[in-house]
């Protein structure tokens, strides 16, 4: 018979739940964490002083009280002493931050990402960030990792990007060349754009509370992040969520995956735009110039974003009947095409999703907006902290 869980290992386990709720939740009083964890008072204490001891939390009274009698401590993540390095690799621009224990980002640059960019290239300018961000940090600060996400599929065994086809990059080593860059900053992490996006919006954002989401991210492709019952969907090797690629038109256009009829043929940036007859733009900006003109009467703009919107909900009507989500969120340029289509969407949606899987779906725009990527690849360099806290 398997011997119960050792008192340091029931000790380790308390430590990282309390400092993830924290984590999560801002300063919290140990009175509502006695009752949320269901531990003690005295063992809060004790979990708390050591906390405080490791430099990763602070205690005080709270700012203001109504309360009569002693008012409880309040505890609050060291968020400007304790951080991760969060980057992230777009189709067209490349972002770094500094984002604090808690959440907060602290700092951050981006610069544009030029079509044609070598990974060994992008490396270069995300490594100077990463090197600028720190000359500003506290003496006693502490990095505990860094995390990149990247738009494509990554390998989690050791961040290989196997395919980016709307970045050009084909078995990219871009973890390894991340690592030997900033090998002084601790553990790296590599995920997927779509993956960390749910990530952060499943726990900061439009999904907190729902165990069942899925995140749509559009730009020139269009991936997925998926958490299904409290726990993100990787897949074998950590290539799930490709849904840009899952085929909803067997006569339509030539992917760049090579296949024919990609659900991105249908609903990605290229698809609106030549639809609206501006082949020649692209971007966001030009993204929100059709939905723009749409609204204001342009009749092209007004067919292109109806196409589109009838494929996006096409597609999440098919997703709905897989996985029976709570939540739907839409981000990057898809989000705009949301808001120009919902009533499109939902109308396809309902026609194609069974009533028992999509009557309760709700559909959303993300609340943590750009900034989802970079609070999600933190998260994933925090993973090592709030698995074991006192770990040095």
């Amino acid at each position: 018979m398997r011997a119960g869980p050792s008192q340091e290992e029931v000790r380790k386990h308390n430590l990282g739940t309390l400092l993830r709720y924290v984590h999560m939740h801002g300063a919290t009083s140990r009175a509502e964490l006695t009752t949320r964890l269901g531990l003690n008072r005295s063992t809060i204490g004790a979990l708390t002083a050591d906390l405080i001891g490791a430099g990763l939390v602070s205690e005080a009274a709270p700012r203001e009280t109504r309360r009569a009698g002693r008012p409880s401590l309040v505890v609050r993540p060291e968020s400007g002493r304790v951080y991760a390095y969060a980057l992230s690799i777009e189709v067209d621009r490349l972002r770094a931050a500094r984002v604090g224990l808690g959440g907060r980002i602290l700092e951050q640059y981006e610069t544009e990402r030029p079509r044609g960019m070598s990974a060994g290239e992008a490396v270069r300018p995300l490594a100077r960030y990463v090197r600028t961000m720190r000359s500003g940090v506290p003496a006693d600060g502490r990095c505990v990792g860094s995390a990149v996400a990247v738009a494509g599929m990554v390998r989690l065994e050791d961040g290989m990007i196997r395919l980016a086809p709307t970045i050009g990059w084909v078995d990219e080593p871009i973890g390894e060349a991340l690592r030997t860059e900033l090998e002084e900053f601790g553990p790296l992490s590599v995920g997927n754009h779509a993956d960390v996006c749910v990530l952060a919006e499943h726990s900061r954002g439009a999904a907190v509370g729902s165990d069942n989401v899925i995140y749509l991210y559009g730009d020139v492709g269009v991936g997925a992040g998926i958490v299904a019952g409290g726990r993100r969907v990787h897949g074998h090797g950590g290539y799930g969520g490709e849904v840009g690629h899952m085929v909803v038109n067997p006569y339509g256009r030539t992917c760049s995956c090579g296949s024919r009829g990609c659900w991105e043929t249908e609903i990605g940036e290229h698809a609106l735009l030549r639809l609206a007859g501006r082949e020649d733009r692209s971007g966001r900006e030009a993204v929100l110039a059709v939905v723009d003109a749409a609204m204001r009467g342009d009749s092209s703009a007004q067919h292109a974003l109806r196409q589109v919107g009838d494929w996006v909900g096409f597609g999440v009507g098919n997703l709905v009947n897989i996985f029976n989500p709570e939540v739907v969120i839409f981000g990057g340029t898809l989000r705009d095409v949301y808001l120009g289509a919902a009533a499109q969407i939902r109308s396809r949606l309902n026609a194609v999703g069974l009533p028992a899987c999509r009557e309760h779906v709700r559909l959303r725009t993300p609340e943590l907006g750009p900034d989802a990527a970079l609070i999600g690849a933190a998260e994933l360099a925090f993973e090592h902290l709030l698995d074991d806290p006192l770990v040095s």
